[in-house]
């Protein structure tokens, strides 16, 4: 395994997730069942591996017809597009 690959998927994928809407979600299911904490770690951890299993055959579907270097570049405008209406609508 390549540490430093795992080190950068870990800090990327863990800032992105700080703070977002399936956080927030998971807090507020947490607060209305107290009593069953266990359940929503293991419903909402079980709900991020999925989508994260579904966003990594995609991905390397995708890379198969599309250069990696092309998504790279469509992701990162996506995501200042996304950055830039966030501060716009704020």
């Amino acid at each position: 395994m390549d540490l430093k690959s795992f080190l950068a998927i870990f800090g990327v994928v863990f800032l992105a997730e700080l703070g977002d809407k399936t956080q927030l979600a998971t807090v507020l299911f947490a607060s209305k069942e107290p009593s069953n904490l266990l359940l929503v770690f293991v419903a909402a951890s079980l709900a991020l591996i999925l989508s994260s299993g579904i966003a990594v055959a995609l991905g390397s579907t995708l890379a198969n017809y599309i250069d990696p270097k092309l998504l790279s570049n469509v992701a990162g405008v996506g995501f200042i597009a996304i950055g830039v209406w966030t501060v716009w609508q704020a």
